[in-house]
């Protein structure tokens, strides 16, 4: 009895503690409308995965901005649409932050990458070297070749499927194509094995950063890694730091060599070999250290790899549940590309519905589906006040989906993204606040160019080449619609794998 009433006596304390925090917090100020909290835990019983499911209910009953606690003194607030994020982002200058959590300080080494850095010096020089070298025009033409050859290697899949009979995992091949196609973009002349190596890294990586981390949100519980998170991460960590220095390593060792450096300036660079020429570069603003570069890949291969393959995975999946779209989509490329070459990235400018099948599944499954910052002073906003340190989230999934900008906006149309549709003004780059799957502002993801060709290239030529057909199940008559659950992660993925049956529509394929 004794120890019952000391565990309720300290359970009545820590929420009385709590919510004094709050209150000090909020002080006379309005905090945006929010669900009743519970003691202790705030709105954490609210918050089941998939979390941007969540947010999206929460935001559907309280309104586009909404004030959250997450544990005793986690403040959040979240904005749910395009008016919403409009009015918060002009006070970006009061919330630069991305925080960090336990899992991310470990993964980026503290904050020595780019994704989590603080916004100062350090974080301004890798964004202009993100955005004129590394993920530049220039460079993303240079490494095309790369990208076309993991293409080739998916349509051959399919095509020797077709030749036996069989069904394709297309989830797979996608997911396998996108990692092999950033790793060798990111060093050219990685062995097979190091990229398989690199693509467990990078699936334990999504897995951990995904995760729900209790002691991100209840300080009394930090450090003791209850759920073995912290654990996890540093032994994918430690796999994938492994895996850099015998890159980096292989690289300095070339660089050394003066045949192989005049060979070098010949070829065409990778990420890595950009990353050390401004690492060497003596009049730099900045001087980039090993542990930048580490942390630098890290960021881009996890960022890029299953992103891409998401995309064009869920894109696929609407057009074979909307044939029509499928058939329009088809016909275009015919006619604008044929059967004798392989589409390309050069010819996505010239397929404007191609770019309305992916802007329309951008709004519908954006890969990052919210932007998360944090307040370094109090922003005063729509009568609001958010205090500083609080976590900022834009779902961006509720503002693809809000009504208030879209008409039938749980429908796929990509034809209000054509010239008189409602949305043919409106394109992803972070300009319209309606549609943000890269997010916007500064923090938004310098790698959209070039996700902007390779996606729906991507698409392009899976549906310039094959005929795609549902398995039909045992017992059935005909194939249902795709199931087009989400899975729960970082990346919002299909649940279930994409498995297809394709049949080609030349022989031979064009480009394979």
């Amino acid at each position: 009895m004794e120890a019952a009433a000391a565990v309720a006596a300290l359970l009545l304390l820590l929420a009385l503690s709590a919510a004094l925090v709050s209150r000090r917090r909020s002080g006379s100020h309005r905090l945006p409308p929010s669900p009743m909290a519970l003691p202790l835990i705030g709105h954490l019983h609210l918050i089941r995965p998939p979390p941007h499911r969540a947010f999206d209910r929460i935001l559907a009953r309280y309104g586009p901005l909404v004030y959250l606690r997450l544990g005793p003194s986690t403040h959040c607030v979240v904005a749910g649409t395009a008016d919403a994020a409009r009015d918060l982002l002009k006070f970006e200058a009061s919330i630069p932050e991305r925080p960090l959590t336990v899992v991310t300080r470990h993964l980026a080494y503290d904050d020595a990458g780019f994704a989590f850095a603080p916004y100062g010096q350090h974080w301004r020089f890798m964004k202009r070297l993100c955005m004129s070298e590394l993920l530049g025009p220039r460079t993303v033409e240079q490494l095309r070749p790369v990208r076309e050859a993991e293409l080739a290697a998916v349509l051959r899949a399919a095509r020797d499927a077709a030749a036996r009979g069989e069904a394709v995992d297309v989830s797979r091949h996608l997911i396998s194509m996108s990692n092999n196609a950033i790793m060798r973009m990111v060093a050219s002349a990685l062995p097979g094995h190091m990229t398989e190596a690199a693509r467990d890294c990078a699936k334990h990586v999504a897995e951990v950063v995904g995760a729900f981390n209790l002691e991100d949100y209840v300080g009394i519980c930090r450090g003791w890694d209850l759920q073995g998170l912290t654990r996890r991460t540093r032994e994918v960590r430690d796999k994938f730091d492994a895996l850099m220095e015998i890159m980096i390593t292989a690289k300095e060792e070339a660089r050394r060599s003066p045949a192989a450096a005049g060979q070098q300036k010949a070829a065409t660079k990778d990420l890595l070999d950009i990353l050390m020429d401004a690492a060497e570069d003596q009049n730099a603003e900045v001087k980039l250290t090993r542990e930048n570069i580490k942390a630098f890949i890290l960021d881009i291969f996890t960022a890029g790899s299953d992103t891409t393959a998401t995309s064009v995975e869920w894109m696929l999946s609407h057009l074979i549940n909307h044939p029509a779209c499928l058939d329009r989509l088809r016909a275009e490329v015919d006619d604008v590309v044929g059967g004798a070459r392989l589409v390309g990235e050069h010819d996505v400018a010239r397929l404007p519905y191609l770019q309305a099948v992916f802007k329309e599944t951008l709004r519908l499954q954006p890969p990052a589906v919210f932007a998360q910052r944090e307040t370094i002073e109090p922003v005063h906003v729509r009568g609001y006040t958010i205090p500083p340190k609080t976590s900022v989230f834009f779902n961006i999934f509720s503002i693809g989906r809000d009504p208030g900008s879209w008409e039938e906006p749980l429908q796929f149309r990509p034809e209000r993204f054509m010239p008189g549709g409602a949305g043919a003004g409106v394109d992803p780059k972070g300009q319209h606040m309606q549609l943000i799957p890269f997010g916007s502002g500064r923090r938004a993801c310098p790698g959209m160019g070039l996700a902007m060709v390779s996606v729906p290239a991507f698409l392009a030529a899976l549906v310039q080449c094959f005929d795609w057909a549902v398995p039909i199940p045992q017992g059935h008559s005909k194939a249902p619609p795709l199931d087009m659950e989400e899975a729960e992660g970082l990346v919002a993925a299909r649940k279930q794998p994409l498995v297809l049956i394709p049949t080609p529509r030349f022989d031979p394929l064009p480009g394979v």
